[in-house]
């Protein structure tokens, strides 16, 4: 578990010299870090309760958006707002660890955005998405799209209350990712594959990429289109428009 953020995947060492069996040192090690992962996923996952009855009760929809750096995520968003702006009311929590570039870009469409910087965290949690919407204020009957920090591991392990997981991947990252990565593939309700209008100019099999996705999470649907050209951006509108609430 990452001391920085509470990911799981690194360790907390502590130095305690017992003065004899150093396996016995190792383990007293890996239980405390199991003892500390768990209890963090356990506050985060009631914090995560919290949040998702305040939306429920103000029926809004939070999507989570997760993927990894330059999957696209702010083009989709950005093209979602100016296409869908007048018939949905959207804000964004936008999660970086650093800048404010793209709440910017996101601002810049009319949409009310707010900006979290996670420093060397990799993953948005619910802590702060609770922070989040107490700053954006979202009006009842509205959508809340969470662009996640890009990473294609943590995010998936923090449950921030939403309502449903996106993962956004593309053409130019590689048909491989749903097998290296497949837990963030298990969590996702939704798969964008983006960029599609890439597909001449790369070396992609589709067919490759597909078959690993839903070996991963057998069923999911999984959605092909190009945020910058608007090719099969209506299918993810469609998706929208059918969970809220």
């Amino acid at each position: 578990m990452c001391a920085t953020c509470g990911c799981s995947g690194g360790t907390i060492l502590e130095h305690h010299d017992h003065g004899h069996d150093h396996g016995h040192d190792h383990e007293h090690r890996e239980t405390r870090t199991v003892t500390l992962e768990q209890a963090v996923l356990a506050r985060n996952d009631a914090l995560a309760e919290l949040n998702r009855t305040w939306l429920a009760e103000h029926s809004i929809l939070a999507v989570n958006l997760m993927s990894s750096p330059g999957a696209g995520k702010t083009t989709l968003l950005e093209r979602t707002i100016r296409e869908l702006g007048a018939e949905l009311r959207v804000s964004v929590v936008e999660g970086d660890q650093e800048t404010v570039l793209d709440a910017d870009r996101i601002r810049a469409t009319g949409a009310p955005a707010v900006q979290i910087n996670t420093g060397a965290g990799c993953h948005l949690d619910a802590q702060m998405l609770a922070g989040g919407l107490r700053t954006l204020d979202p009006p009842e009957h509205s959508v809340v799209l969470i662009e996640n920090v890009g990473n294609l591991v943590c995010p998936a392990l923090f449950d921030l209350g939403e309502q449903a997981r996106v993962v956004i991947t593309s053409v130019t990252e590689g048909a491989e990712k749903p097998r290296k990565y497949p837990q963030m593939f298990r969590a996702a309700d939704l798969v964008l594959l983006n960029k599609i209008d890439l597909l001449p100019y790369v070396d992609f099999d589709v067919a490759d990429f597909l078959d690993g996705a839903r070996r991963a999470n057998p069923g999911v649907e999984v959605l092909q289109l190009s945020a910058t050209t608007g090719e099969g951006i209506a299918g993810w509108y469609g998706w929208l428009r059918a969970r809220l609430p």
